[in-house]
């Protein structure tokens, strides 16, 4: 919730400016210019970071001989440090006037910076180090990010506006593991240039960020506003204390919403270990296995805004937990005794899919059930509760492997994700998704 800044002047006041834009021929934006700039820094952002992502199995188990137990620590870095600060993130940018974009920056800017340490890194114990500052920089970034999109879209339309962000997210992430296979097949030491290009593409995201990315979110200047959620209130508000934050919680809609997307996250094998098997099935060759985050990323951008826009109409809800099934479907594939390329294709179109129908549905989801003046923070919960479920289960996976093999890990998962699914749709039957008050209840 923001009142006007600058932009709304003189004798129309703040009233005039909070009101919704009702003159004639004039129809709200779908999809706000602040959306727009930040989808393009997460875009540039995200082929830095799947550069990384894309050699990161190879070069940890072939590169630098670790077991799968010792991979799958690293993973559950990549996954769950960040969530450790995400809600701290969260709660920072919700205090002090709403700093969304300075939190933010500030962990654009720790990823940017730990991209070139990774040419320091040949042992476990520093590769560990430098990621979980990376991810530290990830969790900063995420719930305010989510928060500004939040605020600059107009309620009924968050689905399809996370929709086009995570489309343009995933823009970059088909995009980093081309630039990291063709590095890799143009220089002889290919790791370490594949490092050291991430780090420079990283570096214009932040550019980006700080030049193209308004200070304060503004919903009268991107499209109308939200009466119940943006309404100014009489008289200044104080800054959100941290114990509000933890008591969004309170709110059963937003907590059983945290307590399925962590339920659900602890059986969702992460991208790595999948790709690691869909290479092992599959039989190719190790300079294409930065190829296969492309199936995924590419069915992720041509599905993530018309399932958004799906998820506005028929419930984020329902589709997140249709999205937990399709991704069942695919560990059945992977399990299957069919094999080859066109296995290997139909699993990354079926993972794909999963992704466009729960990664922005949730964050529209939480949008819905959190108060606007605690929009970071009820970002930071959801998202702290999937994370570091899902640090969790590469743990767990890491080790399943390490003693029973990739196979029996992954079918152990999959009937864990087929009762977490049931689970999950019990927890959120009957509930609602509708605007919350602007006040967290005592």
């Amino acid at each position: 919730m923001y009142l006007a800044d600058s932009r709304s002047t003189g004798s129309r006041g703040t009233e005039a400016a909070a009101a919704p834009d009702t003159r004639p021929g004039r129809r709200p934006a779908a999809v706000p210019p602040t959306v727009l700039a930040l989808g393009a820094v997460s875009l540039i952002t995200d082929v830095s970071s799947e550069m990384v992502t894309a050699v990161l199995p190879l070069y940890v188990v072939v590169g630098l001989g670790l077991s799968p137990l010792g991979f799958g620590l690293l993973d559950g870095i990549n996954n769950g440090v960040g969530a450790l600060v995400r809600l701290a993130g969260g709660h920072l940018a919700d205090r002090g006037g709403r700093r969304h974009k300075a939190v933010a920056g500030l962990g654009y800017g720790l990823s940017a910076l730990c991209k070139p340490l990774l040419l320091l890194a040949h042992t476990l114990p520093v590769l560990s180090s430098v990621l979980a500052v990376d991810r530290t920089g990830k969790g900063l970034r995420t719930a305010p990010r989510d928060a500004m999109i939040s605020l600059a879209t107009e309620p009924a339309q968050r689905g399809r506006a996370f929709g086009v962000h995570r489309a343009m997210d995933t823009t970059g992430a088909l995009l980093g593991p081309l630039l990291a296979f063709a590095v890799l097949r143009a220089t002889v030491d290919g790791y370490d240039a594949v490092f050291a290009v991430s780090g420079c593409v990283a570096v214009l995201g932040v550019l980006v960020l700080v030049l193209f990315v308004p200070r304060r979110v503004d919903a009268s200047a991107d499209g109308p506003a939200d009466a119940v959620r943006r309404t100014p209130p009489p008289e200044p508000e104080r800054p959100p204390a941290l114990r509000d934050a933890i008591g969004l919680l309170r709110r059963p809609e937003l907590r059983r919403l945290t307590v399925c997307a962590a339920l659900l996250g602890m059986t969702t094998v992460s991208d790595s270990f999948l790709y690691l098997l869909l290479q092992r099935a599959g039989d190719l060759p190790a300079h294409l296995f930065p190829l296969l985050p492309l199936g995924t990323a590419a069915f992720f951008l041509l599905l993530a805004v018309p399932l958004g826009a799906l998820a506005d109409r028929l419930g984020r809800r329902r589709l997140f937990l249709a999205g937990h099934g399709v991704l069942l479907l695919g560990y059945g594939l992977v399990l299957s005794p069919w094999h080859g390329v066109p296995a290997v294709l139909a699993v990354l179109v079926l993972h794909g899919t999963f992704y466009a129908a729960t990664d922005g549905v949730l964050a529209a989801a939480t949008a819905a059930v959190v108060p606007a003046r605690h929009e970071g923070a009820g970002q930071a919960l959801v998202g702290t509760g999937q994370a570091l479920a899902r640090f969790a289960c590469s743990l767990a996976f890491g080790a399943a492997w390490s003693l029973w093999g990739g196979r029996t890990a992954l079918a152990l998962t999959a009937a864990a994700l087929a009762t977490s699914v049931v689970g999950a749709a019990f927890v959120l039957r009957g509930t609602a998704e509708t605007p919350t008050p602007d006040e967290v209840p005592a």
